[in-house]
């Protein structure tokens, strides 16, 4: 893991001349016609954004989660969209990186750094959210190969992607079902059918799709960490770091909707003068700087903890609900603030407002999240 002041801070100046460079100017047409943006991927791979947090003897830059918590703030504030696709990614390369056997990290993690290989995660189906124990993809071991069927949902990189990594039930009867999950490292094959791009509100330019497995053959080398039974808890794992990411592109609409909003609120006249000077809009001003900041302060906090290797469910969950919660307020109020001009797609802030409910919503909902937090805290302060 990087530790070096000077050049994270050099990563992160790329990054910001980067985003003003080519994201900006590039995010509303991508947007506006759902299309994938193929040009900024390859930028992103030069950037090497897909081997951010991969370790540096794979080839990554080993960033922290606090400054790849920076960058994901600073890339979702321009347009949250791309985040998602090296977000799943890595989420799915700190997995191998963690859980992998030694053959798995040295196959995968390489061509991960460098996005030759890029990943998603397979968790949802249809009918299993939340409540992933609920999932009804099967693997069954045939000789040297698992033989998977099922389907699942909302797959963010799948169409252009190379792989997933699959959370599958490789003993379906096992109780408790956590038991009998495990984690497969899923590259594209016969039988691993990308049903089609979801149509979405916001979120646009992504492929997000559905996946349907028909007797399709994964060799058991794939099993991630050699050991069935493990899916659940290595799923868990990933979530942490899943869940500072989302908070950091929550935290990022946040901002990015702050400073459409205090610009227009300089430049737009009412009653005689700006309307920065409405006591009413600078409220709303004080509301969004203030939630905004502090949920980069709890994003923060959680980062440095997972960095440390310490237990940070409980920061991981607060920060996610803050971050998330903060971008859909002050997408929210900086409609409010833009009045009629707000539902024009002209200006940038319907795509915020579109964009901000995914985040309270994706890595656990954040009614499941409450519940975390408040269990975490019981936990850790039993009387």
């Amino acid at each position: 893991m990087s530790t070096n002041k000077e050049t994270d801070q050099a990563i992160l100046d790329a990054i910001d001349t980067w985003v003003e460079k080519s994201l900006r100017p590039a995010a509303k047409r991508f947007d506006h016609a759902d299309e994938y943006p193929h040009e900024i991927v390859e930028e992103m791979k030069e950037l090497g954004l897909f081997g951010a947090t991969i370790g540096e003897e794979y080839g990554g830059l080993g960033l922290s989660a606090w400054t790849y918590a920076q960058i994901v703030i600073k890339v979702a504030s321009v347009w949250m969209a791309p985040s998602g696709i090296f977000n799943s990614h890595l989420i799915m390369a700190a997995a191998i990186e963690r859980c992998g056997t030694p053959e798995q990290k040295q196959k995968y993690l390489p061509a991960m750094a460098t996005g030759a290989f890029r990943g998603s995660i397979g968790l949802t189906e249809p009918n299993a959210g939340s409540d992933l124990q609920a999932i009804r993809t099967t693997a069954k071991l045939d000789g040297d190969h698992y033989v998977v069927n099922g389907s699942k949902t909302w797959i963010t990189n799948s169409m252009h992607g190379n792989g997933t990594l699959l959370l599958v039930k490789t003993d379906p009867t096992a109780q408790p079902r956590h038991k009998g999950m495990s984690m497969l490292i899923a590259e594209k094959g016969p039988g691993f059918n990308v049903v089609g791009k979801l149509k979405k509100m916001g979120y646009r330019a992504i492929d997000t799709c559905e996946l349907t497995f028909e007797d399709y053959r994964v060799p058991r080398e794939n099993l991630l960490g050699g050991i069935e039974g493990k899916g659940f808890v290595q799923t868990a794992g990933g979530l942490e770091l899943g869940r500072i990411n989302v908070a950091s592109r929550g935290a990022g609409i946040a901002e990015g909707a702050l400073k459409l909003a205090l610009r227009y609120a300089q430049e737009r006249e009412a009653f005689g003068k700006p309307i920065v000077e409405h006591q009413a809009i600078q409220l709303k001003l004080a509301d969004m700087v203030t939630q905004t900041e502090a949920a980069k302060r709890l994003i923060e906090a959680a980062a440095l903890k997972y960095d440390a290797g310490d237990r940070c469910d409980l920061e991981a969950a607060m920060a996610k609900l803050a971050g998330s919660e903060a971008g859909v307020f002050c997408a929210q109020e900086g409609m409010r603030i833009f009045g009629g001009y707000s539902y024009s797609v002209e200006y940038e802030i319907e795509r915020y407002y579109r964009d901000a409910m995914l985040m309270c919503i994706g890595e656990g909902s954040n009614e499941i999240l409450r519940q975390v937090i408040a269990k975490q805290l019981v936990e850790r302060h039993r009387i």
